[in-house]
């Protein structure tokens, strides 16, 4: 996705791209709306700090009535073996330990492989990763890498997330990714993006920045994939989102995938999507299976003594900590390693390498205590984590059933404590 010479052997006639050529190195590929302020006006996910916080009804954070989880087994319609995939990526799949597709990779792979434009509705967990990987592959393999992939996501831990599972699935061809993430040096990045990657994964704030400084060129992108969707508007991305979507080719298949359908979202796909598949996998969670309690918060040096209370109970095996700000969540850490807990922070002024040193800990069980802005409450894939704290209120509580969304996966029980003010 750099810099490309027309003699190369990946290039493909500019006119089907509606793109009279590739740019040269540093220089910005003219396309219409690329500049037009306009296109990239924010929608949403701006301005809530300037907003006066609305405190959440206590009553919503306590589930005393724990129901098991309601495990009803699916049955897919497909093997892996009936999708008309590559034998390596076969291979692979089987050597992944996958036997057969979970419900959004059943109904999500055809579609894809047909080159259809799709919006993916599933929960987090539900192995949507997988669901638009293994397509993306097999259009690599059959079109002999001759195109690109750009997959845009929210927050650095899904991207490298997403870039596992891609290299997993890749395993002996010779398709090259790069990840394009704030948090860490851009020069290896940019230094990467000269070789050519046939897939980039990235976030919008830095892919944004990279293409203003002309060192990543999209003009042949032919897939486009918004993982997450929901959670970029959240967090405030739409302008850099939009700005990113305006520089791919019009002529290409768009997949967007969200855990959520709000009217932001449909504005969004329906400027991007084209006679679309709707995959809808989502399930009403209302986490009856996760026991939800309260705490009244004392002062701050009380609220610390409280958290260590329930830090040392005997239940409490696994516990991600959730908190408002950056600088609370490294000093509440401290706190806790001062106190003989195990404990990491991940928050947006640790560096990537850093969060995902820590990250892999927790997922290691190497520490037992994760502490986390709310950057750790959507996408990721973290097992048996017995307990969420939310030590700060959630802003919404939509942030809240996310946070205790990382307890209570794979049908096993879960709790959630939130330390509230007194009211």
């Amino acid at each position: 996705m750099a810099n490309r010479s027309h003699a190369q052997s990946r290039n493909k006639n500019s006119n089907s791209r509606n793109n009279s050529g590739r740019k040269g190195a540093g220089k910005h590929n003219a396309r219409p709306g690329r500049n037009n302020p306009a296109a990239g006006r924010h929608q949403s996910g701006g301005g809530r700090g300037n907003k006066k916080k609305k405190l959440i009804d206590p009553a919503l954070f306590i589930n005393s009535d724990v129901q098991p989880a309601q495990q009803t087994e699916y049955v897919a319609k497909h093997a892996f073996t009936d999708f008309a995939l590559d034998d390596r990526l076969q291979r692979n799949i089987a050597a992944h330990g996958y036997s057969s597709p979970t419900q959004i990779q059943d109904v999500a792979i055809p579609p894809i492989l047909d080159r259809r434009d799709v919006l993916g509705l599933a929960n987090t967990g539900t192995g949507k990763t997988a669901a638009f990987v293994l397509p993306i592959l097999q259009h690599l393999i059959t079109t002999e890498g001759k195109n690109d992939v750009l997959i845009v996501t929210p927050t650095r831990e899904l991207a490298a997330q997403i870039q596992d599972d891609f290299r997993t699935f890749a395993k002996g061809l010779k398709f090259d990714s790069v990840l394009c993430v704030g948090g860490t040096n851009i020069n290896p990045q940019i230094k990467a993006l000269k070789n050519e990657p046939h897939v980039v994964i990235g976030t919008p704030g830095r892919l944004k920045d990279l293409m203003e400084q002309g060192k990543l060129d999209l003009g042949f992108t032919d897939t486009l994939i918004l993982d997450e969707a929901d959670r970029m508007l959240d967090m405030g991305f739409i302008r850099d989102v939009r700005y990113i979507c305006d520089a791919v080719p019009s002529e290409r298949q768009t997949l967007t995938f969200s855990a959520t359908i709000t009217p932001e979202i449909e504005k969004l796909i329906n400027g991007l999507l084209r006679n679309h598949v709707v995959c809808s996998v989502r399930t009403n969670s209302n986490n009856d299976h996760i026991a939800q309690d309260v705490i009244e918060a004392g002062g701050k040096d009380q609220k610390v003594e409280q958290l260590h209370d329930v830090l040392n109970r005997e239940d409490v095996e696994k516990a991600i900590i959730f908190g408002r700000t950056k600088w609370g969540v490294q000093k509440l850490s401290d706190q806790l390693n001062k106190r003989g807990f195990k404990s990491e922070a991940i928050h947006g002024n640790k560096s990537q390498p850093q969060r995902q040193r820590a990250l892999n800990a927790f997922k290691a069980d190497k520490i037992a205590i994760l502490v986390a802005t709310d950057v750790a409450a959507r996408g990721l894939d973290i097992p048996d984590v017995s307990h969420v704290i939310n030590y700060d209120e959630p802003e919404t509580y939509d942030d809240y059933i996310h946070r205790i969304g990382r307890t209570g996966r794979a049908g096993n029980g879960g709790n959630a404590i939130t330390f509230i003010v007194k009211r």
